[in-house]
C-alpha cells in the first residue's frame, strides 16, 4: 500500500493524544507570530511532520484525518510513491536550468500528457507556470493576443487568484480583495446558475441564468469586445457551486459564435477530483483553453495553460514564461502524479467517495434542517448551512462545525461567498474506513451543535 500511505511507517488511523493544537504546535505558533506576516492565515495551527494517504501527523504525535488535501492539491496523497520516486531522481540530476535557457524533456512530457488528457481531439499546446493565479493570468494574455480584444468576462461567486489581475477576476471581497485595489480594468462580472439560490428554482436556473449573462455581455460590453469568458466548471471558493445543467453549454456556444476564447478554470476541479479528468467533461464542454494547477503535481508547485494550438501560439516568442515555470522537479512530480491517477483509477475512487459522502450527508440532513443543500461531484463535496427553516446563510454554524471537527482530529475547510459552506476535499487515495470515521465526526459535531 505504499502509493496510498507514503510508506508503511505512517499508519492510516486517527490518533488524538493531546489537545489540538498541542503544546509543541503552540510553541511553533508563538515562533511563527514573531516572523511570519500576519496576512498569511492558517485554518488550523497544527504543525505537520509527516503526511500521506488520508492522514496528517503533527509535531505532538496527533494523526488527523485529512478532508482538505491542502486545498485539493494532494489528490494522490501527500507522499505518493511515484511522485516521491520521480521527483527524487530528478533532484539528484539537477534542480533547475530554466526552461527558457536550456530546456529539458520533463517539461515536454508534461505538455504531451496534458494534450492527451484534456478534453477535445484538436491539436493542443501548453505553457507551464508556478501557480493557478499565474495560469489564469497567462490565459488572459493568450486570449487577448489571439483575439486582439481586451474585455474579460467572469461570473458571480468565481475565484481565480490573488495577483492584481486575478483579484479583479475574483468575486469575493473579503479576504481576497479588501484594501488591495485599484484592480486591473476591462473585467466584467455576470450572473451564474446557482441553482439552490435561483429565485424561480433550480429547474429554470440553467436557461434563465445563461440568458441573463448573455444579455448583459451583449448589451453592456459588446460581444465583439470580449477576449475571454472564464469560468470554473464547479465554482470552488464561491461554495462548490455546480452551475445548473444547460448553463455551461449555452455560455460555451455563445463564446464560439462570437469568436470569444472560452476558458475553463479547472485549477480546483481538475485531475480526477470530480470523478472525471476534468469537470467540464460532465456536459461535454470542450474549452478553448483550460487552466490547471493544484492536483497536477502531488504537492509540488506547477500550473499550466493548455489549449488549441493556434490560440496558444498567438503570443509572440518570449511573451510567455517565468524563471521557475515548469521546474524540472515539479514536472517529474506531475508525471508521477498522473501515473498514480491512471494506475489506481482515481476517477473511480472519486466516484466512490461521492457515493459514500452523499449517502451519509443526506442521512444527516434529514435530522438537521440547517443543511440547506448538499452538492458537488466526486471528492469535491459541500454542504451549505442556513438558518433553520430558511435559506438565510449561516456562517456561524459553518465556523462552529469546522472548529468541532478540528478538535476531534478531522481537517475540514469552509468556503462560500457567504462563508456558510463546509467543503470536503479528501485525498482520492483515502481509505474507506477513514472516510467513514471522518463522517462520524461530522455527524457528532452536528449532534453537539
Amino acid at each position: 500500500m505504499t502509493a496510498l500511505t507514503g510508506g508503511p511507517s505512517l499508519p492510516q488511523e486517527r490518533r488524538v493524544v493531546t489537545a489540538i493544537p498541542g503544546p509543541k504546535s503552540l510553541e511553533l505558533q508563538a515562533r511563527r507570530l514573531q516572523t511570519v506576516a500576519g496576512g498569511v492565515g492558517s485554518v488550523l495551527p497544527v504543525f505537520t511532520v509527516r503526511a500521506g494517504g488520508g492522514v496528517i501527523e503533527d509535531v505532538d504525535g496527533n494523526s488527523l484525518i485529512d478532508f482538505g488535501s491542502g486545498i485539493a492539491v494532494t489528490s494522490v496523497g501527500s507522499s505518493a510513491e511515484a511522485v516521491v520516486r520521480r521527483a527524487a531522481a530528478q533532484l539528484a540530476d539537477f534542480t533547475h536550468t530554466c526552461f527558457m535557457v536550456t530546456p529539458y524533456e520533463g517539461y515536454v512530457e508534461v505538455c504531451e500528457q496534458l494534450a492527451e488528457l484534456t478534453p477535445g481531439d484538436h491539436a493542443k499546446k501548453s505553457a507551464l507556470f508556478n501557480s493557478g493565479a499565474e495560469a489564469v493570468e497567462n490565459a488572459v494574455k493568450i486570449a487577448r493576443a489571439h483575439t486582439k480584444r481586451q474585455a474579460v468576462v467572469v461570473f458571480d461567486h468565481g475565484y481565480h487568484g490573488r495577483t492584481n489581475l486575478t483579484m479583479a477576476l475574483t468575486a469575493k471581497n473579503m479576504p481576497y480583495k479588501h484594501g488591495f485595489g485599484p484592480f486591473a480594468p476591462e473585467v466584467y462580472r455576470v450572473p451564474v446558475a446557482y441553482g439552490y439560490r435561483w429565485p424561480t428554482g433550480p429547474e429554470n436556473c440553467g436557461a434563465e441564468a445563461s440568458a441573463q449573462a448573455i444579455d448583459q455581455i451583449t448589451k453592456q460590453i459588446g460581444a465583439e469586445n470580449v477576449a475571454a469568458i472564464i469560468i470554473e466548471p464547479v465554482l470552488g471558493e464561491g461554495g462548490f457551486i455546480e452551475p445548473a445543467k444547460g448553463f455551461l453549454p449555452a455560455i460555451a456556444q455563445f463564446a464560439k459564435d462570437n469568436g470569444i476564447v472560452f476558458v475553463a478554470d479547472e485549477i480546483q476541479s481538475g485531475f480526477c477530483r470530480t470523478g472525471q479528468w476534468f469537470a467540464c467533461e460532465d456536459e461535454g464542454i470542450v474549452p478553448d483553453l483550460i487552466t490547471t494547477a493544484k492536483g497536477i503535481a502531488g504537492g509540488m508547485p506547477l500550473a499550466a495553460v493548455t489549449g488549441r494550438a493556434e490560440i496558444m501560439d498567438a503570443a509572440h516568442a518570449g511573451g510567455l514564461g517565468g524563471t521557475y515555470g515548469g521546474n524540472p522537479v515539479a514536472c517529474a512530480a506531475a508525471l508521477g502524479s498522473i501515473e498514480t491517477m491512471r494506475e489506481m483509477d482515481l476517477n473511480g475512487k472519486a466516484k466512490r467517495i461521492e457515493e459514500v459522502m452523499k449517502g451519509r450527508l443526506a442521512a444527516i440532513a434529514e435530522k438537521y434542517d440547517i443543511i440547506g443543500d448538499i452538492r458537488g461531484r466526486g471528492a469535491m463535496i459541500a454542504i451549505e448551512l442556513v438558518e433553520s427553516g430558511t435559506k438565510t446563510p449561516n456562517a456561524a454554524a459553518a465556523g462552529a462545525l469546522a472548529k468541532a471537527c478540528h478538535a476531534e482530529g478531522l481537517i475540514v475547510l469552509t468556503c462560500g461567498t457567504y462563508g456558510n459552506v463546509l467543503r470536503f476535499l479528501p485525498p482520492l487515495v483515502i481509505g474507506e474506513d477513514l472516510l467513514n470515521e471522518g463522517l462520524d465526526i461530522i455527524e457528532g459535531a452536528f449532534a453537539r451543535l
